[in-house]
């Protein structure tokens, strides 16, 4: 397979992206060694969405839209794969969430689990399963990817009663031309009649290298060609905020120098129906970075979630049309990430 080449001196060893992407594949076959009890002990539970919106009253309208925030569960797969899902609900639902979005339907450890009792169990607590993850390909004819297992997918994503089913793989299975890009889209179409047949939508989520130029037209930036080559009633994105700001620093020059600087919010702001779905992550600016960022909790960082999430929200007839996951790909303590990432959101306010 051919990929856009990585910065000079990365890794797959040390590339936090593709290190990303791959172990999304099997997130919760491995167990951590800790016992359920103490685990649950480190998290320290607490009314944190709560407290945050009633110290924060008064000073304007919520940024956040009620009944609107979820969380990738991907952030929390430690907690999923040994204690299991139903503990690790139970404090998204004490810190204010509302949704969860799926990287996997297993547990771990904590032991086998059907579709149908894991939606059961999300209901239970309160939490809406508003979307999942899952391959776009692989070179196993019988992977559970879209490419090889479509109808397995999206019946797994019915059983579950999910409204978005998508991927966080980029096109680049062809590889990184026009071209290549067109014959992708041509499959994310596929995908995308399928879903809506079964009355949901497909998604795609981006990373960094989405931003990047076709290696055969170096003018053109591979993410416009996924929005002009896709049908916008079939294939929506999920706009991971803090890989696209890492875009805009990678990618704010075409290969021969030239500017072609970008903001992230234009995208949607220009095609609001097309994102239904938002990943909110944190970053420090740290230019000495090959991504221009290093991860954080949500509200540790330098990208300014007040202004991203108000201007998606003031948009005539979108306030409520738009679902926001807090994400962190390697949280120091992800029930602790949980906790704060949901304080931070609540909190912001419209700017009077």
């Amino acid at each position: 397979m051919s990929r856009t080449p990585r910065p000079t001196g990365s890794s797959k060893a040390h590339d936090p992206e593709l290190t990303h992407r791959l172990s999304r594949r099997g997130m919760l076959g491995v167990a951590a060694g800790a016992t359920a009890a103490a685990l649950l002990g480190a998290a320290s539970p607490a009314t944190a969405a709560t407290s945050a919106q009633t110290a924060a009253a008064g000073r304007g309208r919520p940024v956040l839209p009620p009944g609107r925030l979820g969380i990738q569960l991907y952030s929390l797969r430690d907690k999923v794969s040994t204690l299991g899902f139903a503990p690790v609900f139970a404090e998204l639902k004490k810190y204010g969430y509302d949704e969860v979005e799926f990287a996997g339907y297993t547990q771990g450890s904590a032991g086998p689990i059907t579709l149908a009792q894991l939606r059961r169990l999300a209901r239970d607590h309160g939490l809406n399963p508003i979307g999942s993850h899952v391959g776009y390909y692989a070179s196993d004819p019988n992977a559970y990817t879209f490419a090889q297992n479509l109808d397995k997918v999206l019946d797994d994503a019915q059983a579950l009663g999910l409204k978005h089913i998508g991927t966080a793989s980029g096109p680049f299975r062809y590889g990184s031309t026009v071209d290549a890009w067109k014959r992708a889209a041509e499959e994310f179409n596929t995908y995308g009649a399928a879903a809506r047949a079964r009355g949901m939508k497909f998604y795609q989520h981006n990373h960094s290298e989405e931003f990047s130029f076709a290696t055969d037209n170096p003018k053109i930036r591979l993410y416009d060609v996924l929005l002009a080559e896709t049908d916008p009633k079939l294939v929506y994105l999920e706009m991971d905020i803090f890989w696209a700001y890492s875009g805009q620093f990678r990618f704010s020059k075409r290969p021969d120098g030239t500017p072609a600087p970008f903001e992230p919010l234009d995208y949607v702001l220009r095609q609001p129906d097309r994102y239904p779905l938002f990943h909110v992550k944190d970053g420090v600016s740290d230019p000495g970075n090959q991504y221009g960022y290093r991860m954080t909790d949500v509200g540790d960082g330098d990208i300014d979630y007040q202004r991203f999430i108000s201007g998606v929200t003031r948009l005539h007839g979108h306030r409520l049309a738009h679902h926001w996951q807090a994400e962190h790909d390697n949280p120091a303590e992800s029930f602790t990430f949980a906790r704060r990432s949901s304080e931070h959101l609540h909190s912001l306010r419209e700017k009077c």
